[in-house]
């Protein structure tokens, strides 16, 4: 279930992409099969070698085209172990309203996209996200949870001051909504309420099947309960570009690439300080 339609965000084969707090890598699959250099970040080592062991699957099932890359490695958010100007195209999907310091993490994300890069930023949307809050006071106030809630002007306004230069937004799921209501007024943790277990079937039939029914539902729910909000922009050119190539300078040992199943399990030094990517 991808976040970032790609339809608005293109995506060349051999693009360099960071997919930031990449969680269970939903977003660099989708890069990696588009035949992209993906390096799929997370200070989660579990999440982490999940995502390497996937990457390993689809290697070896041919499903990425000749020349695409794949590196799952643990860091942070906020001292990327990248040299500037690393990126061609950053994702963050569901990830900043972890953050304190989200201001932050978007100077690290605009540091490591060279100029004329392009970066997708998707959060909670602001209604759906207060309705979830309003009902479950568990479903925020957990370690590593939701601490914010963005409106959409006021995220497009801390991308423009990190020097993003915003050129489109929308919303998406908004089929999901109305389940994490119900999972919010039956108990976060409650999966075996009969309207969560057979709205939970629902979207699992949405995912695998794709019928147009639903497909047209949600293209009419996104504008109006679509849960998230999703953010697409440029990184202005400058007149001084670096000559050498950015890779050579990347420290040593930062990550495995796909194949051998095994990713790094600790990130330069840099990148060891206790705030991150969270998902």
């Amino acid at each position: 279930m991808l976040t970032v339609d790609f339809s608005r965000f293109p995506l060349a084969p051999g693009d360099r992409v960071l997919d930031l707090g990449c969680g269970a890598g939903r977003h660099a699959f989708e890069c990696y099969r588009r035949g992209a250099q993906v390096v799929a970040l997370d200070r989660n080592g579990e999440e982490i070698r999940e995502v390497a062991k996937w990457f390993a699957a689809m290697k070896e099932a041919g499903e990425a085209p000749a020349g695409a890359t794949a590196t799952a490695m643990e860091g942070d958010a906020l001292a990327l172990p990248f040299p500037d100007d690393s990126f061609d195209v950053v994702i963050i999907s569901e990830v900043m309203e972890h953050i304190p310091d989200d201001k932050g993490v978007l100077a690290e994300m605009v540091r490591v996209l060279r100029p004329g890069g392009r970066i997708a930023v998707t959060v909670p949307r602001y209604g759906p996200e207060k309705v979830c809050w309003a009902l479950s006071d568990a479903y925020h106030e957990v370690e590593g949870g939701h601490i914010r809630i963005y409106r959409g002007d006021e995220l497009l306004g801390k991308m423009r001051e990190a020097g993003l230069k915003p050129y489109g937004t929308h919303h998406a799921h908004g089929l999901h909504s109305p389940y994490w209501w119900l999972k919010c007024a039956f108990g976060v943790d409650n999966d075996t309420a009969l309207p969560v277990r057979a709205y939970h079937k629902l979207l699992v039939w949405d995912i695998m099947k794709k019928p147009l029914a639903t497909r047209l539902a949600e293209q009419a729910l996104n504008p109006v309960i679509g849960k998230s909000f999703v953010a697409y922009a440029t990184k202005p050119q400058t007149p001084a570009r670096h000559d050498a190539d950015p890779w050579a300078e990347a420290p040593a040992a930062a990550g495995t690439a796909a194949g051998t199943g095994e990713p790094a399990t600790s990130a330069p030094q840099a990148a060891k300080s206790s705030a991150g990517a969270a998902k």
